[in-house]
């Protein structure tokens, strides 16, 4: 239990300077979505934006920031322990340039073919809107490119992981909001004033904050070691493990984008506005998505590969578990408070300019169902690399392809019930039994898992989750007119809320003895001297 014990603290202290970090990037995310929602609402040309923006994103989530990153530190976390830092470095090198090259022909075609994509994104509904259709093509095209520099970004970010580096790659998604949110009202100003749409600008801020992302990591990339010495080897055995370890990840991740794209297919034909309330809403959900899912995460990927890759399942599972955990005691309060405080959060952030009232209501309706699903959004980041870590990618892929039916049945189902909300209520359904068939897969493979102890930290988690959501009704009635009111009585109220409540929650855990809450305020104390 003493290397439990230390393992949980390095991945505590990993995923706490990663949570900064993320934390960071989303609330510049966030501010990027207000710049959208103030000067473009929920309109035609923010719908056409986030269609354009989905069809290079899409490509990223297969081979940028999900399939390449977990191959890429799964090897690179081998070749660093065993075969020592010239290999590791040529390797380095070699998938950088196989990636560039792979990606930019992958990039053409796109460009090339980019009406024929959007057509296939979207219903007849959204192409009878007069202009929609060329505009959501340009976009795309501008777009396209984003996806070489998030991939190699994504490569960086891994390398950088595997070296015990965590907060700068977490930092870089920073430097990509802030490039696409002044590049982009930089561009869209002077289009502008050309009598082009201002929308064509944010778009170019896209591709800014790309450059941007990727060059704010290079500097620690070399400090570490690496030298850039571009080398193209088809046949180095490295490349080939990533690439054979990619191909099941692939497959699994484009049932993940088959839902989207299923998903991204119907909100186009529920009126005018809902692609946009489901990004706005997705926007404030992937907060503490990043936040916990993601930073636990990276923060625990590369030390539950080096167990693996010594066969030390003891200590993948106790580090897994223990990641588990801090998923689900800071996932669980995050869906409950963003239910309770929808509409005030988004009447705060986003209702501005063209963004009105009626906006903030639909936009927190597809909030509060994204929120039922925070848990299974934040654990299934933590699950899939563990199998990767194994060797073992078929399950991940069985468990896409299961999220995909489940979506599929429940998208078709409620889509006319619930309109736009029926897509964030299927996605949140179709994750959260993708992440249950997992845990049961990985439970066989590991010849168990500490259940018992996930199962007393869920209990906690949901115990001081209910204290604090007695707490949010209490207040927020008490509150009621100055979450009603201008923007500053509106900040206050919010920021009392928000606070009190995690006060509260932070407490209630610590009250009921949660291992990782004691071991993080101990750090704490220690530092302080207390």
């Amino acid at each position: 239990m003493r290397k439990a014990s230390e393992d949980t603290g390095k991945i505590a202290r990993s995923a706490s300077m990663v949570s900064a970090a993320v934390m960071c990037s989303r609330v510049l995310g966030l501010i990027r979505e207000q710049v959208f929602a103030a000067f473009f609402g929920a309109g035609h040309a923010y719908d056409a934006f986030v269609v354009a923006f989905r069809i290079p994103n899409l490509l990223r989530d297969l081979f940028g920031e999900g399939a390449l990153s977990a191959a890429f530190v799964t090897v690179f976390a081998d070749y660093d322990s065993t075969k020592g830092e010239k290999a590791t470095w040529r390797l380095a090198n070699n998938v950088l340039s196989f990636f560039a090259v792979f990606l930019s022909g992958l990039t053409l075609l796109g460009i090339l073919f980019a009406e024929d994509i959007v057509r296939l994104m979207v219903q007849t509904e959204y192409e009878a809107v007069q202009g929609q259709v060329a505009l959501t093509t340009l976009l795309t095209m501008i777009m396209f490119p984003f996806l070489v520099l998030i991939s190699m970004s994504a490569v960086v970010m891994g390398g950088l992981n595997t070296k015990g580096r965590f907060f700068v790659p977490a930092m870089a998604s920073s430097f990509f909001n802030i490039g696409s949110i002044i590049g982009g009202l930089l561009c869209a100003y002077i289009l502008h004033r050309q009598g082009y749409q201002a929308i064509i600008g944010m778009a170019m801020g896209t591709l800014v904050g790309g450059v941007l992302q990727l060059a704010s990591q290079l500097p620690s990339f070399w400090r570490v070691g690496f030298k850039l010495r571009p080398r193209l080897d088809l046949a180095d055995p490295g490349l080939r493990r990533i690439l054979t370890l990619m191909v099941p990840a692939v497959i699994g991740l484009s049932a993940t984008q088959l839902n989207i794209f299923v998903n991204n297919n119907f909100a186009s034909a529920c009126g005018e506005g809902s692609l946009s309330w489901l990004q706005y809403a997705f926007r404030l959900v992937q907060l503490p998505i990043g936040v916990f899912g993601v930073a636990i995460s990276m923060a625990s990927l590369p030390l539950i590969s080096r167990y693996a890759a010594q066969g030390d399942h003891a200590s993948v599972k106790e580090a897994f578990s223990s990641s588990l955990t801090m998923v689900f005691c800071l996932s669980i309060p995050a869906a409950v408070g963003l239910w309770i405080l929808a509409e005030p959060i988004i009447r705060l952030i986003f209702e501005h300019g063209l963004f009105d009232a009626e906006d903030t209501r639909q936009t927190a309706a597809a909030l509060k169902f994204y929120s039922i699903g925070l848990f299974a959004y934040a654990a299934v980041k933590v699950i899939v690399p563990v199998f990767y870590a194994l060797k073992d990618t078929k399950f991940p892929v069985m468990g896409s392809f299961l999220a995909v039916a489940v979506n599929l049945l429940l998208v078709t189902q409620l889509v006319t019930i619930f309109d736009h909300r029926a897509i964030a209520l299927s996605i949140s359904g179709a994750l959260a039994c993708n992440f249950f068939f997992l845990l049961i897969v990985l439970y066989g493979k590991l010849d168990g898992l500490p259940l018992w102890y996930i199962v007393i930290g869920v209990v906690k988690a949901l115990f001081a989750s209910l204290i604090m959501a007695g707490w949010l009704q209490l207040v927020t009635g008490l509150l009621a007119s100055w979450l009603l009111g201008g923007f500053f009585a509106q900040l206050v109220a919010v920021f009392a809320c928000v606070s009190t409540a995690a006060l509260l929650y932070g407490f209630s855990l610590y009250v009921c003895k949660v291992k990782e809450l004691e071991m993080i305020v101990g750090k704490i104390r220690q530092r302080l001297g207390i």
